[in-house]
Parts: C-alpha cells; sequence; structure tokens
C-alpha cells in the first residue's frame, strides 16, 4: 500500500475522504443525538429512520445526473464544487444552531446528502483513475478504512462535544438543546474549509469529455433510469456487486435506526456516547475488514471474501437481539463490521474493474 501514497494527489485525496465523512456525519450525529435526548420510543425509532432517510434519498433520485456530471466532468473538479457546498452548508448549519431552528436543521441533512450523492460518484471513479487497475483493490482499501476512521473518529468527537456542551445544563425542548451546542457549528466549518483546501491539491487524470449532454426530459420520463439499469444488469458481475452493496447498507441504516431505541427502552442506556460507541465498533471492525482484503488482494481481486464476509455478518445479526452485555455488543459490532469489510471492498473493486471508464461514475 506505501506505493499509493507515492502516486501524486493520492494522499490528498486520502485527506479530502475523510473530511468530506466527518463533516457530514457531524452534522447527522448531532441531529441524532438531539432526537435521542428529547424523545423516546417510537417517535424517536420514527425520526432516527427519516434522517438516515433524508441521507440516501438523494443518492436514489440522482444518480443518473450525479453519474453523468462525474463522467462529463474531470471529477477533481467536481470534488471541488462539492466541498464549496459544504462550506456554504455548514455555515447555514451554524446559524441553525444559534438560532434553535431545529426543523431546519433537521432538513439540511436533506441538502448535505445531496452534495454527498454528487460528490460519491466522482470519488469512487477517482480511484480507478488515480491508481488504475493494478492497486485497484488496495486503494478501496484504503479509501473504505480512512472512511470508516472517519465515521469512527466523528461519532466519539461529536458526541462527546454534544455531551460537554450540556454537561450541568436543561432544556426544555429541541430548540433550547440546539442552542444550547451551537459552538459544535464551528467545528464543523473549520473541517469544511479544510476539505476544500485539499480539493484543490488533486491532480487531474483525465480531461474532461465533451461529447456528452445531458438530456432532462429524458431524465423526468424515466428513459435514463431504464437504459442505465438495462446497463447496470447487462454485466451480471456489476449487477451482483451492487446488489450485495445495497443489501449490507440497508442492513447497517436498519441497525442504526433501531439500536439507540433498543438501548435505551431495553438496556437502560441514556448516554450517547455509549451507544453510539457501540455501534461505532462496527466502524473499527470495518477498518480491520477492509485491510484483510486489501492485504488479500495486493495483485488480484480476491473474490473468496464475498461468501466469507457474508456468513459471518448473517451470524452477528442473528446474536444482536439477544445480548444484554454493553462489551459484547460492542464485540458482535465489531465482528459484525469486520466481515462487512471483507465483502464491501472486492464489490467495490469489482463494480471498477468491471466498468468502462466512460461509464465509471
Amino acid at each position: 500500500m506505501g506505493l499509493l501514497f507515492r502516486i501524486a494527489g493520492f494522499t490528498p485525496f486520502v485527506g479530502l475522504l475523510f473530511l468530506n465523512a466527518f463533516v457530514d456525519l457531524g452534522h447527522k450525529i448531532i441531529v441524532q443525538n438531539t432526537v435521542f435526548k428529547v424523545f423516546d420510543g417510537q417517535v424517536q425509532i420514527i425520526l432516527t429512520a427519516i434522517v438516515n432517510g433524508l441521507i440516501l434519498l438523494p443518492f436514489v433520485l440522482l444518480f443518473t445526473p450525479a453519474g453523468f456530471i462525474s463522467d462529463r466532468f474531470q471529477k477533481p473538479r467536481v470534488m471541488r464544487i462539492s466541498a464549496m457546498f459544504v462550506v456554504g452548508l455548514t455555515l447555514l448549519i451554524t446559524l441553525c444552531y444559534y438560532n434553535g431552528w431545529f426543523d431546519v436543521a433537521f432538513v439540511i441533512t436533506f441538502l448535505l446528502a445531496i452534495q454527498s450523492a454528487f460528490f460519491s460518484p466522482a470519488k469512487y471513479g477517482y480511484i480507478k483513475e488515480v491508481a488504475g487497475n493494478e492497486l485497484l483493490a488496495s486503494a478501496n482499501a484504503v479509501v473504505q478504512a480512512v472512511t470508516i476512521v472517519a465515521i469512527l473518529a466523528g461519532t466519539f468527537f461529536y458526541s462527546v462535544l454534544f455531551e460537554a456542551q450540556l454537561d450541568g445544563l436543561s432544556w426544555e425542548n429541541e430548540s433550547e438543546l440546539l442552542t444550547l451546542i451551537a459552538p459544535i457549528g464551528w467545528v464543523l466549518v473549520a473541517c469544511a474549509s479544510v476539505e476544500l483546501l485539499l480539493a484543490f491539491r488533486l491532480t487531474t487524470p483525465r480531461t474532461q469529455t465533451a461529447a456528452i449532454r445531458f438530456d432532462w426530459q429524458r431524465y423526468v420520463k424515466g428513459s435514463y433510469l431504464k437504459s442505465n439499469l438495462h446497463a447496470i444488469h447487462e454485466n451480471r458481475t456489476i449487477w451482483l456487486s451492487i446488489i450485495g452493496l445495497a443489501v449490507f447498507w440497508a442492513i447497517s441504516q436498519v441497525l442504526l435506526a433501531s439500536f439507540p431505541s433498543h438501548a435505551k427502552d431495553h438496556l437502560g442506556e441514556t448516554s450517547t456516547v455509549i451507544v453510539q460507541g457501540i455501534m461505532a465498533c462496527a466502524g473499527l471492525g470495518i477498518i480491520l475488514g477492509s485491510l484483510i482484503a486489501g492485504r488479500a488482494s495486493r495483485h488480484y481481486i480476491e473474490t473468496g471474501l464475498i461468501p466469507l464476509g457474508s456468513l459471518g455478518i448473517v451470524i452477528a445479526l442473528l446474536f444482536i437481539p439477544f445480548l444484554e452485555s454493553t462489551w459484547l455488543l460492542a464485540g458482535l459490532f465489531f465482528m459484525l463490521g469486520m466481515f462487512g469489510g471483507m465483502l464491501i471492498v472486492p464489490l467495490n473493486a469489482l463494480i471498477q474493474f468491471n466498468a468502462s471508464d466512460d461509464r465509471l461514475g
């Protein structure tokens, strides 16, 4: 993997990915922790599910224009523009915190997700451009590990800041709580600003494509959707890899939405640091699993890890509802993440390897 960091532009790319995930997650953690502190039971589950839904919906609605823009323009340029939007959104988020505008802050998770929906195909397409086929699996392992480190670090960092801002204070509703933690918004702004600086240090391996144009009428009518799904389905490897990734992340979203309420109602745990910490152990596991997959795929894509990872995920999920020990649950989430990392790294690499360069987005 040392060869990767000798490639011009790869190190700032890794830093950019870290901060992009770190900032996106930061606001989501603030909103989720506010929901956790103020609401209980079914309302808490529904609101948490809505937050996750707002984050995922743009990826479904915008995958055609996002993929088009990634293929049409230089991917570093797309990531730079996305980073500019992040700076603007974090300033708006900070304004919402200070004014106690919980509903607006809640909706801004959707705007951050729109930015991510355009950033993501450019990010994954850039991996192949900058690393090439030979280092593709190793580069995916690094990207996956760094992204999860960002999620893990952000989960703890923002939860600790959140609890520290509320220490010894009381509040009547979500708006009052939001004003108490408002200074955290400036942390988001600072991280977003550094992300923008790193975006301008990316190299540009490929020139933009001037020939293709986006037809909004075809998009509205669903013609692009049919065409893209047909193109995806034509390549069985890409199609099955997408199905595998979709199932893993769907399971992850269900756990993120339901586990905090489970911990509060059945385990009696009210600390956001502990609840988020247990779930963050899955992030630690994904780091290890990604590194295992990267090492096993140094010169080729080790597809044997896919069934092994799937089996491990099933076993971990079977035991989660029955455990009451915090430490055992943390260990089980770690196991879930480790096998998840072993699953998603080769699946991502297979998609990039089998996609033509002009269809990477």
